[in-house]
């Protein structure tokens, strides 16, 4: 029988002292993102009168419409590809026991080691030649590359972590690895899947310096990129700022609400392996 002893009141004072340090940035960023310019009280202190126009004048003012279908569009199909790629080619390297297996997988997770900033010119020279600059599809080039290590390391772990038994059985009823792969591996996949899709997403969604170089001087741009500028543009009216900061933040956390549900399992589950 469970007792309420000291021990567990400590255990919850400190949860709640640390949740209030983690809230708190938040409140202050929803606290001034409703709050009208003319208030100018402390703030800590709530907002009296909250209104809803800053977020229509964030959303003119720093050209946020473009900027988020941007975003979405390179975060969707970077996602998507990363995705594909990296379960395909986890697959035989969590399966096969061959020498090339373990050393192809080496040689993937020098990806995780090996900063991108040291090849940051000769990819800005590669997608120059390829005309991709100032395009966003430049990014998608880049974030498919860039994620495929971390991304196929989630997997591999994953995968060695489940029985064979299904795979074994299909194959002696005559499936091709890659039907095993679309009927068997694929749906016992779901959670690992849907940890390393919010992973990714989140982690494309809010980069800035990547669209900063690929994108400078054109009339595209990300959600990052935009209220960076804008912040530039109307550094004394932070209550506009803050509105255009939780504007962008509203989408990827969406997508982690609906999914929260599969997250850890899918994170925990890759990490036994």
């Amino acid at each position: 029988m469970n007792r309420y002893s000291p021990r567990t009141l400590a255990l919850e004072v400190v949860m709640i002292a640390v949740a209030a340090v983690f809230a708190f940035p938040v409140y202050v960023l929803v606290n001034l993102a409703v709050r009208a310019p003319s208030d100018t009280s402390s703030p800590i202190a709530p907002t009296s009168s909250p209104t809803l126009g800053n977020f229509a004048g964030a959303w003119r003012e720093a050209g946020l419409g473009g900027a988020l279908i941007n975003s979405v569009v390179v975060t969707a199909a970077s996602v998507l590809i990363v995705l594909v790629v990296s379960s395909l080619a986890a697959y035989p390297l969590a399966r096969s026991a061959a020498r090339w297996s373990r050393g192809t997988f080496l040689l993937i997770m020098l990806g995780l080691v090996l900063p991108f900033q040291l090849a940051s010119l000769p990819l800005y020279q590669t997608v120059r030649d390829l005309g991709l600059l100032g395009s966003v599809w430049s990014l998608v080039l880049f974030y498919s590359g860039l994620q495929v290590p971390f991304t196929t390391f989630l997997y591999v772990g994953f995968l060695r972590a489940l029985p064979r038994d299904f795979e074994d059985a299909a194959q002696l009823d005559g499936a091709t690895p890659l039907s095993t792969y679309r009927y068997v591996i694929l749906p016992m996949l779901k959670p690992i899947t849907v940890t390393a899709l919010v992973l990714n997403a989140v982690s494309v969604w809010n980069d800035f310096f990547t669209p900063l170089l690929y994108l400078s001087g054109s009339t595209q741009q990300t959600v990052p990129v935009a209220i960076a500028g804008f912040v530039g543009q109307y550094v004394s009216d932070w209550n506009l700022i803050f509105a255009a900061l939780l504007i962008s933040i509203v989408p990827v956390l969406a997508v982690y609400l609906a999914l929260q549900r599969h997250i850890i399992n899918g994170f925990a589950g890759g990490l036994k392996g």
